[in-house]
């Protein structure tokens, strides 16, 4: 990928070295206009950064994960169709907020994110990355969250009913809502390879998206919330079946 126009590697050990040249000026300096900036943190195979590029070209689209065998497919698909709104950023999402300036961003995606049952810090809709985000995305900007997990689900929605940020839309059973329109329909069945597996499987998909307001001091829950009870894909089971905070 190092040959690749449309990546940029910069995880930790870079950055910390060399500060990002593109942060503030992705539109200037690789869009090329100023249309609208969505992210999608661990991306993955990029199958939603390629995905939404295809349905909106007046959108400008970035992948970030810190995988780059797996991000390669999605970069490879974006050059091969000459997707020039789609990018690819390799690098720890710990340090997102060094790659892009104060309301460079419009909306975020967290597509299948690992729920980090024993590590609520690690876990991309916390309010440790809720606070990074917000150094970056627009005042009131939209979060998605589309997962099969209901721990990380039922978090995600406990704390934002626990710090009153606006929920525009949220469904359990993302396959079995009705009532939603073409275009959403659309945008929600791009299948990630993970998903499909979880699909395959008879999981639920669960969706939400949320707005994140600049103001106010962000809190994290305090409940208990059931830990989910199958085995991840190819590994062991994450942790014992008790509740976790």
């Amino acid at each position: 990928m190092a040959t690749y126009k449309n990546v940029f590697q910069y995880p930790f050990s870079v950055v910390e070295r060399t500060p990002f040249e593109l942060k503030g000026r992705w539109r200037e300096l690789y869009f090329h206009n100023q249309n609208p900036i969505v992210l999608e943190l661990g991306c993955g195979k990029g199958e939603y950064t390629v995905g939404l590029a295809r349905m909106f070209p007046d959108i400008n689209f970035i992948g970030v994960d810190i995988k780059g065998a797996r991000m390669w497919t999605g970069a490879t698909q974006a050059l091969s169709e000459g997707l020039t709104n789609a990018a690819f950023l390799r690098t720890n999402i710990e340090i997102i907020d060094r790659f892009f300036s104060e309301d460079e961003v419009q909306e975020i995606w967290l597509t299948f994110s690992d729920p980090q049952m024993k590590s609520p810090r690690k876990r991309l809709s916390s309010t440790s990355f809720l606070q990074r985000y917000r150094r970056f995305l627009a005042n009131g900007g939209t979060v998605h969250l589309k997962t099969d997990s209901n721990f990380l689900f039922t978090y995600t929605t406990c704390l934002v009913e626990h710090n009153q940020l606006p929920v525009l839309f949220r469904t359990e059973d993302l396959y079995h809502t009705e009532g939603l329109d073409s275009q959403t329909q659309a945008i929600l069945g791009i299948h990630t390879y993970y998903e499909q597996m979880w699909i395959d499987r008879g999981l639920n998909i669960r969706y939400m998206k949320f707005q994140l307001p600049r103001e106010g001091e962000l809190q994290e829950p305090d409940v208990e919330i059931p830990l989910d009870d199958y085995r991840s894909y190819r590994r062991d089971k994450r942790s014992p079946l008790e509740a976790r905070k």
